[in-house]
């Protein structure tokens, strides 16, 4: 499977998670506890995917790996906490302005060059940002303003967590770069988020482990993704996840899905084809 293939598993995996994240808070769990569930899972999931490989846990680039794993967690509390406050395609949709952070921090700490192409995939995108989003200049309803600073931190900290990801690809194995987050996920959240914590009942256990396993789907596909081609790139396919977020908005959470957003679908799914494109 090449790379765009990948991305877009990525894309799925995270979105339907986004869906159960929303319904969890919901439900009343807090962030730390859906974060805690995510990592319980994917913890066990990447410990055996490792030991199956016989390969070592602990990698060779250990301070960047440790460092990955804190700028991940950090941006998926952003994520998920604008999750809880924004509506599921527009709290997505401004994750999804990561590619911008990401091809930067390539460009500067990677010395990758912004391709022509990849360029226009982010303009593409942005505009399609824009017109889903709904702002007062189109006529929509102003998006709560902590919503969108917290997920503008979430979009920062992806991009600065897909940069390390392909720094590490060139030498260490993807799983062992999933490891990692996991290993700071769970006794982070345990330690900072336990007072709070509620225990599940019933159909909840579903609802939990359902988000460990599309986070670990997602994780899989852009860590592979990624370390196929340039950062800036690779995650610029991950648009999709857009789409996938209004779907499943309009079909489980009563969201309308807009003219407005079927138009933005059209710019973001022109910006992913453009960026697969190569010169022969």
């Amino acid at each position: 499977m090449n790379a765009a293939g990948y991305m877009v598993i990525s894309a799925l995996g995270f979105s339907l998670m986004a869906l159960c994240v929303k319904i969890g808070n919901l439900r009343g769990f807090p962030v730390l506890e859906l974060i805690a569930a995510k990592a319980l899972i994917s913890l066990f999931l990447s410990y055996w995917d490792v030991w199956r490989l016989g390969i070592s846990p602990w990698g060779e680039q250990r301070t960047l790996l440790w460092l990955r794993g804190i700028i991940g967690f950090l941006a998926l509390i952003a994520v998920y906490t604008a999750l809880t406050l924004l509506p599921l395609a527009e709290a997505t949709l401004i994750q999804y302005l990561n590619p911008i952070f990401t091809a930067i921090l390539a460009f500067l700490f990677l010395g990758e060059r912004i391709q022509k192409t990849t360029v226009a995939c982010m303009v593409m995108g942005i505009i399609g940002l824009l017109v889903i989003s709904q702002p007062q200049l189109l006529g929509g309803t102003p998006l709560p303003l902590a919503g969108v600073a917290i997920a503008l931190l979430g979009a920062a900290g992806s991009g600065a967590a897909y940069t390390i990801v392909r720094r590490l690809s060139h030498r260490e194995h993807p799983s062992v770069i999933i490891l990692y987050f996991p290993l700071v996920c769970l006794p982070a959240t345990i330690v900072f988020g336990w007072q709070d914590f509620i225990f599940p009942e019933g159909s909840d256990w579903i609802l939990l482990l359902a988000i460990g396993l599309f986070t670990q789907v997602g994780q899989i596909g852009l860590t592979r993704g990624v370390a196929m081609v340039s950062a800036g790139k690779a995650t610029g396919f991950s648009y999709i996840q857009v789409i996938f977020a209004s779907l499943l908005g309009a079909l489980f959470l009563d969201e309308t899905l807009s003219i407005s957003t079927l138009l933005g679908a059209i710019f973001i799914i022109s910006g992913a084809l453009i960026n697969n494109w190569e010169r022969k």
